[in-house]
């Protein structure tokens, strides 16, 4: 899937984590900043790489400001990002459609 503009999801409350996704011509960049970063880093890495995969995006700026949150939530704040990049809003593939 494409990123067609910039868009966002998730707060900056705790356990939470906001996402940002925005058009890119080379690939997945990523950047994370996070409470627990020096424990958790590469997990939410792990999390949100897979996720945009799952997703088919190939080319993205990604924005990981996370306060806490779980995988699940990481997830579905990823998904819930792309799909607004793409104005996506009716028929959203959510409750495990997305592998």
């Amino acid at each position: 899937m494409e990123i067609k503009k910039a868009a966002s999801a998730g707060t900056l409350e705790s356990s939470d984590a906001q996402i940002t996704v925005e058009p890119n011509k080379k690939g997945i960049n990523l950047s994370i900043e996070s409470t627990v970063i020096n424990q958790y880093g590469k997990q939410i890495e792990k999390v949100v790489l897979e996720t945009l995969e799952r997703l088919d995006v190939k080319n993205a700026t990604v924005s990981v400001i996370d306060k806490g949150a779980l995988d699940c939530t990481l997830k579905a704040r990823v998904e819930c990002a792309v799909y607004r990049s793409n104005d996506i809003h009716d028929n959203l593939p959510w409750d495990g459609a997305i592998k």
